[in-house]
């Protein structure tokens, strides 16, 4: 699976509500389409695995400080080895 998601969380939502809508944004969108496209069941499964393992006390430690600063920050989701692995990136807002 090369599948990488991206979320954005804000000072109005921190990365588990982000993660939470886009999980379930994907699984509504699985519904509605209800065809043979994989990608859906992969976002979905993605999303589930990063909800379940995922210490968001901490990712909220390290991203609301520059969330709080107005800097962008981005989680790119994406699976290694078979497990969910992110990396969070800084964009700098003048």
């Amino acid at each position: 699976m090369n599948l990488v998601i991206e979320l954005v969380p804000t000072a109005s939502h921190c990365i588990e509500t982000t993660a939470k809508r886009e999980y379930w944004k994907s699984v509504d969108e699985y519904l509605e389409k209800a065809n043979e496209d994989k990608k859906p069941e992969e976002r979905i499964e993605l999303l589930k695995a990063f909800l379940e393992t995922a210490d968001f006390s901490m990712l909220r430690r390290q991203s609301e400080k520059h969330i709080v600063d107005g800097n962008q920050v981005t989680f790119k989701l994406s699976m290694k080895y078979g497990e969910p692995c992110y990396e969070m990136t800084l964009e700098h807002k003048p």
